[in-house]
């Protein structure tokens, strides 16, 4: 019988083999081609999902411009307006979402989401926690009212007007026109000083009179000058007190009260009382001193260096410039 050659053997050995890589590209091509098919048979469904979450994002926008008719002038809590309307408008949308998915993908339900989220809810919890965190102090910061839109705060080393209270962060406008964001827990768990929380806020300056005049005159004098300043409140009494014996002065501390605490006039009043104080004391010759330093010309070494720079001062004794 002949005998076989090398190539026949060679090609039934890799016959297999082709015939496997045949059947693996096909594999690969009805997948792909099962994906597509799925893919473009789920279009018309994934178009109604944004619809639908279209349509439940203006309604949330619509709900939102509803309850601030119907409760944005009449409440006096707008922080709550504010609160009412965000969570209602963040569950809508939601809804939306909900139904979108449902509708989208095949044999979703809510149940099967609130399963997966307990599944992972201890990774989600430590990976969100600074936003849950703000969260919540976004919404009891609008709920109990510590401030309000419009008042001006002082948190940390920020002060300014209050321009927006998000769930999340605050915004406030400083006086030098800069834009601050301030996380809600910063603002929830730390100090904070609402400076317009009242009608009314007092303020002081520190005026220094000679120690030769007498005190009740210069009283008397500054307290004439604050009734003509039109920034200071009439509904409550302004003082002046002595605080202390100065380096070369008797000091007194001006207080008064404005009805506007916002900064603007505060600013404005510190500045028209100061220059009503300063023409009443002139025209009443109340000496109002400036720092005096004495100088011991006995000690032994303030005299050195008095002649040392007498000496310095004086011109040297050249005799060609005698003749």
């Amino acid at each position: 019988m002949p005998t076989p050659e090398a190539g026949t053997t060679v090609n039934a050995d890799r016959a297999p083999e082709s015939t496997t890589d045949t059947l693996t590209y096909h594999s690969i091509f009805d997948s792909a081609n099962d994906i597509m098919v799925g893919f473009l048979e789920r279009i018309p469904y994934f178009v109604a999902s944004l619809i639908v979450i279209l349509i439940f994002w203006f309604l949330s926008i619509l709900f939102k411009k509803i309850v601030h008719k119907l409760l944005g002038s009449r409440s006096r809590h707008q922080n709550l307006v504010k609160v009412f309307q965000r969570v209602g408008g963040a569950l809508i949308i939601f809804i939306g979402f909900m139904i979108a998915m449902v509708i989208a993908v095949p044999g979703f339900t809510p149940a099967k989401l609130i399963g997966a989220l307990g599944i992972g809810s201890v990774a989600i919890g430590f990976a969100f926690k600074d936003i849950f965190q703000n969260l919540l102090s976004g919404i009891l910061l609008l709920l109990s009212e510590p401030f309000r839109i419009g008042d001006q705060i002082v948190s940390g080393d920020y002060e300014g007007t209050v321009e927006d209270i998000k769930i999340r962060a605050t915004t406030i406008k400083t006086y030098d026109g800069r834009q601050v964001v301030i996380p809600n827990s910063d603002l929830y768990t730390s100090a904070l000083t609402v400076n317009t929380a009242y009608k009314q806020r007092r303020l002081q300056v520190a005026v220094g009179i000679g120690y030769e005049d007498d005190i009740e005159a210069a009283k008397a004098e500054i307290l004439r000058a604050l009734d003509k300043a039109d920034s200071v409140s009439t509904k409550a009494q302004p003082s002046v007190i002595a605080t202390g014996f100065g380096g070369s002065s008797i000091d007194l501390t001006v207080r008064w009260f404005i009805e506007d605490g916002t900064q603007a006039n505060k600013v404005a009043s510190i500045h028209q009382v100061i220059v009503e104080i300063k023409t009443a004391l002139d025209a009443a010759g109340v000496n109002i001193p400036f720092p005096i330093r004495t100088i011991d010309l006995s000690d032994p070494s303030v005299s050195a260096i008095v002649d040392k720079m007498q000496t310095q001062q004086s011109p040297a004794t050249d005799p060609q410039a005698a003749k």
